[in-house]
């Protein structure tokens, strides 16, 4: 009689399993070897690329610094529709590519040899850049790049960056200034409607901006811990009555916004932040940025769940964790607050610099606002965003834009409230939505209209002669060699002085909606 195996026991282990890990990993160094190698080829091609481009640009005569720049932004460009890339990521490319060549060649040359990837080149390129004299920062390479071949990309990094801070010749308060001149506020979306906000800031200030939200939140939650704690019914912080209106832009009352970021801590939690000390996201925390939610300041609901209970017999009930209160005090205090230094005047800025409110354009089908879809919402033609946030800032928008599509292509036909040029705008805006330069994004708040055929050549100022794009493309089409025509259908063709063609086609717009009707048969 044959024994069978405990009905717990694991199945017998293959014997060449080892033997064909081993191999696989074996092929996965190989292949990455090589692609180390190819990539060290492409920094080579793109600084040679640029090489030519930088000496075009030493013949041209003219001061004017836009004027000059065209020669690289062109090569950009090109090479953006050859590779279906942004242009303005291209020439970041580019430039890293000649700094690696010019500043960091045993980099390229390791890299070529596939001793290191292309990972610990940029961690070479990033922490090594800020040494100016050509003696340190060679010296400085070889000891980093040497650390490159037995460790990872990650501790490259942090090696290289306290070396290089070790030998720098320049002091940190000349560096901090530097610095300090580079702050800035930046946006990157993120899935499901959300984006992170982002702001570059010495590092005193950012980190005192965080504990005040985090002191702020803890008050808001230590004052909700002690209200009566009886079950209160949920609140949605939607108006239903709100719920019935298009809009394309939204002027922001004060309102209250709803989200989260990275500040404060969870509920429950003994983690002192969500950040860690070099100001990344943790894992037990992951940073998000606003949801904005239009409401009053008794209508706040969290990203994860009600958060202030309306019920007037009961004291509002706040179940919002730390994170969440401090995101939607950063948002309050960043849209409602008045700055503590305002040099404006009246003549300038009626109001003050408070009296300024935020402006953002939406598009959101007829079907999704009237809550027979859950689709299609999208801010500046760029962002998708939710639909109940998109009611809210219809019911709330002081104007709206019927916009009217072809049933099959989706290609904008017309737009309701015709004026000369004020019409045009609202129709090339709710038809373009972003600039149509190849490979850009930019929202139209960004962009300016441009005659395809230029209007000083007999252009006319007609819909099938103009379209959107950004200063940036818009200047590089006006001052070299591309050329864009408009076809009937509004999709335009561009040619590059190289000779590439590139057909820029308009989105579709028409959306078809599943029928919850049973099929008549």
């Amino acid at each position: 009689m044959t024994s069978q195996p405990p009905p717990d026991s694991e199945p017998p282990a293959d014997e060449r399993e080892p033997e064909r890990m081993r191999a696989l990993v074996e092929a996965i160094r190989d292949e990455s070897v090589r692609v180390a190698r190819v990539q060290a080829s492409l920094v080579r091609l793109r600084a040679e690329a640029l090489r030519i481009a930088l000496d075009q640009m030493a013949r041209v005569r003219s001061r004017d610094t836009r004027a000059r720049e065209m020669p690289v932004r062109s090569l950009a460009l090109e090479i953006a529709v050859a590779t279906q890339s942004h242009d303005l990521t291209v020439q970041k490319e580019l430039s890293d590519a000649h700094t690696l060549t010019e500043k960091f060649a045993a980099t390229v040359d390791a890299l070529g040899e596939g001793r290191i990837g292309m990972r610990h080149a940029q961690a070479i390129l990033e922490t090594g850049i800020v040494l100016d004299d050509d003696g340190t920062r060679a010296g400085w390479e070889q000891v980093v790049l040497a650390r490159a071949e037995r460790d990872s990309p990650g501790r490259v990094r942090a090696f290289g960056r306290e070396l290089a801070e070790s030998v720098h010749p320049v002091g940190m308060t000349e560096r901090h200034a530097r610095a300090a001149a580079t702050r800035g506020v930046s946006v990157r979306d993120l899935a499901d409607g959300m984006a992170e906000l982002s702001v570059v800031l010495p590092a005193t200030v950012a980190y005192g901006i965080r504990d005040r939200l985090r002191r702020q939140a803890a008050a808001i939650r230590a004052m909700a811990a002690e209200a009566p704690t009886e079950e209160a019914p949920e609140a949605s912080g939607a108006d239903s009555d709100s719920d019935a209106h298009t809009g394309r832009a939204a002027e922001t009352e004060p309102t209250t916004m709803d989200g989260t970021a990275a500040v404060g801590e969870d509920a429950g939690s003994d983690a002192p932040a969500t950040l860690d000390e070099r100001g990344e996201a943790t894992p037990e925390a992951p940073a998000h940025a606003a949801f904005v939610s239009v409401g009053t300041p008794a209508e706040v609901t969290a990203l994860d769940g009600p958060s202030v209970a309306e019920d007037p017999q009961s004291p509002p009930r706040d179940t919002r964790t730390l994170a969440q209160i401090g995101a939607d005090l950063c948002a309050d205090l960043l849209l409602t607050a008045v700055p503590a230094v305002d040099p404006t005047t009246d003549a300038t800025c009626p109001g003050g610099l408070g009296a300024i409110r935020g402006h953002v354009q939406i598009t959101v089908p007829v079907m999704t606002l009237i809550g027979h879809a859950d689709v299609g919402a999208s801010l500046d033609g760029l962002t998708p965003i939710d639909p109940q946030t998109a009611r809210h800032l219809a019911a709330r928008a002081p104007g709206w834009d019927r916009v009217l599509c072809d049933p099959v292509t989706g290609t904008v036909l017309e737009v309701d409230r015709y004026s000369p040029t004020t019409s045009q705008r609202r129709f090339l805006a709710a038809r373009d939505r972003h600039c149509r330069a190849p490979g850009c994004r930019a929202p139209i708040g960004r962009c300016q209209l441009d005659h395809n055929h230029e209007a000083h050549d007999g252009g006319p100022t007609h819909l099938s002669n103009l379209s959107y794009f950004c200063v940036r493309h818009h200047t590089l089409k006006t001052e070299t060699e591309w050329t864009v025509t408009q076809e009937p259908d509004g999709s335009l063709k561009f040619h590059s002085p190289l000779g590439q063609d590139h057909h820029e086609k308009l989105a579709g717009r028409v959306m078809f909606v599943p029928d919850a009707d049973p099929p008549p048969f």
